[in-house]
């Protein structure tokens, strides 16, 4: 049997190695060319594209923090601070990733476990969240250092104010992200924020900065503010008024100092007040700056106004004399009363005894029309302009609104408003020479003035408001030893609804030294309740510890030597009389000293 063969299938072509090499490497080199290709398009095309889309997941545009600027007293002192601290932050992408992490997170932060999660759950879809805000850089470090993926931390400041609650209404405080809220630091916060820099950066997929590309724009630090605030007048004042208020029991008070020749405000405080540096909480209410936001009737201390007004024009002299008698007087269906029967008065007798019938009859002799233009050409009825937020302008009603009665009642401060810096400021228009000026709270800032007085006649009635503190008249306990002090005691019944209340506001309102006055201070004491209400009794006090240390602090001289050389000499006197005579000697040591103790007598005498 024979072997069949396998039958060749001769139209079969043959293998083509070469071929399909050939092939092979024209479909190689038509890749290489597409990739080429496609690169070139990618890099030199389209490469703006893909540069956004590469920044996009690993370039970041971050913050460069700025510290706001420094706020000083006028010498320098700090009165507001930035301070770097430390916030921690999260990525909620990341960090959710690893869950068991958490209740660690959680005790590290000190905040609840659910509370933290509940955060992160919310934002499960961003990259950024705060975990926790300008902390201590060492807490920070110790949070940190648990290695919590997604976990870090970015400088920022935080302010800081080295008074507390004696600065607190003046400088206001900022929010969480440094901008001002109230007070100058919300009036000043343009110029105190700065501008915060930015920078591009290559962060790894864990948040990490792996590299700083470039600068976009440099971080520019605010400018620093020095106020004509002093901290030693500041804190003085704050100190006095709230040992008065503890003294009187009362709800609230307010002190305000000017410098009468240039109008800054030294020393601007109030109570209750509350601490800057932890703000959450608290009443709201005392946060307010009372001294130029509440409104109150000024009372007497209207009544120097009154009289400069009528010495303006022409219509009564310092020797006028007005007929007080009985003590009380009728205006329609209302009676108007002295506390007293004070008789016969002139000018400066109605200023001396507070003669709310020497006031009104003043103003009988006026005008409406001048009287009224003539109260607010001293800043009653419009904003003093100091630039602090919120200043109230208070309440003058124009003429056409009077009745019969308005006239009567403003020549000694009731039916007109003002608050505790317009009085100041009219007080502080009296001491320089009848000119008037703007407050202001920056140091050497120069604001408007105008003249409106005659420079003799706020002389003039200056001197008659020295009698205030002189024996006779309403306020001596505001007197200084060796300076001339005038001033004027303004005790006001508070308005309640239809009427007024037995509930009183005490307002003291002096310069001083009287003959080149210096300083212009106000001070306001709220429903007195531990027996006097009389502003001389509650406020005058004040004034006096106030301005007493204030004057020396800045070094004022004395312009009433004589009564300080008197009260030297009759002190010296008094000390002199309380010595006792020294006991005779005695010629025999050994005879027993009666001045010694029994114990020492026969020891030969003293040693």
């Amino acid at each position: 049997m024979s072997e069949r063969r396998p039958v060749r299938n001769r139209n079969r072509a043959p293998f083509n190695l070469r071929g399909r090499m050939m092939l092979v490497g024209v479909a190689l080199g038509l890749c290489s060319v597409a990739l080429v290709g496609r690169a070139g398009w990618v890099q030199l095309v389209d490469a703006e594209f893909y540069q956004r889309q590469g920044e996009a997941r690993f370039v970041r545009e971050i913050p460069i923090p700025t510290s706001r600027g420094m706020i000083t007293d006028r010498n320098g002192e700090p009165l507001a601070v930035s301070t770097p601290v430390e916030s921690i932050w999260a990525n909620p992408q990341e960090l959710l990733r690893y869950p068991d992490r958490l209740p660690e997170l959680a005790k590290a932060l000190d905040v609840p476990l659910d509370q933290l999660s509940t955060r992160l759950s919310q934002r499960a879809d961003k990259e950024f969240v705060y975990l926790k805000r300008r902390i201590n850089p060492d807490q920070a470090k110790a949070i940190l250092a648990h290695n919590v993926p997604g976990v870090f931390s970015q400088r920022e400041f935080r302010r800081f104010y080295p008074q507390g609650e004696a600065m607190a209404h003046v400088l206001g405080f900022t929010n969480i992200d440094d901008r001002g809220q109230e007070g100058l630091e919300l009036a000043f916060d343009e110029w105190l924020r700065g501008k915060p820099g930015a920078k591009r950066v290559i962060r790894d997929r864990h948040g990490r900065i792996v590299e700083n590309i470039d600068l976009v724009r440099p971080a520019e630090p605010g400018k620093d503010l020095v106020l004509s605030i002093d901290r030693r007048i500041q804190f003085l004042a704050y100190r006095e008024l709230r040992a008065a208020l503890e003294k009187n029991n009362a709800a609230s008070g307010s002190a305000v100092v000017l410098d009468v020749p240039t109008g800054e405000v030294l020393a601007m405080v109030n109570l209750p007040s509350y601490n800057p540096n932890a703000v959450s909480g608290g009443n709201p209410d005392s946060r307010r700056n009372r001294v130029v936001t509440d409104l109150i009737e000024p009372g007497s201390t209207m009544k120097p106004i009154t009289v400069a007004a009528a010495l303006s024009a022409g219509k009564v002299r310092p020797t006028t004399r007005f007929d007080t008698s009985p003590g009380y007087m009728g205006l329609g269906r209302f009676t108007i009363r002295d506390h007293r029967n004070y008789g016969v008065l002139d000018v400066t007798g109605i200023i001396t005894k507070s003669s709310n019938l020497g006031a009104v009859m003043l103003a009988q002799g006026m005008d409406d029309q001048y009287f009224y233009d003539f109260v607010r050409g001293f800043g009653y009825g419009s904003p003093p302009r100091s630039g602090f937020p919120g200043e109230a302008a208070g309440v003058l009603r124009p003429p056409a609104r009077w009745d019969g009665l308005t006239k009567a009642t403003m020549s000694y401060g009731y039916g007109l408003s003002a608050t505790p810096l317009q009085i100041a400021q009219a007080y502080a228009a009296l001491g320089n020479h009848g000119r008037l000026t703007t407050p202001t709270f920056v140091k050497g800032q120069i604001n408007e003035s105008r003249q409106v007085v005659a420079p003799e006649i706020a002389d003039e009635v200056l001197r008659m408001m020295q009698t205030v503190t002189e024996p006779g008249g309403t306020a001596t306990q505001a007197a200084i030893l060796g300076y001339h002090v005038a001033g004027k005691t303004g005790t006001a019944r508070q308005a309640s609804a239809g009427g007024y209340a037995r509930r009183y506001t005490t307002t003291f309102a002096g310069l001083v030294p009287a003959s080149n006055p210096r300083f212009a201070t106000v001070v306001v004491i709220n429903d007195p309740q531990a027996g006097s209400y009389y502003a001389g009794l509650v406020s005058g006090p004040v004034f006096r510890a106030v301005m007493e240390d204030a004057l020396r602090v800045m070094d004022v001289p004395p312009d009433d030597i004589e009564t300080w050389l008197a009260a030297q000499a009759k002190g010296e006197a008094k000390r002199q009389a309380a010595v006792p005579p020294l006991p005779e000697a005695i010629d025999d040591p050994g005879a027993e000293d009666p001045t010694l103790p029994p114990a020492m007598a026969g020891a030969g005498g003293l040693p």
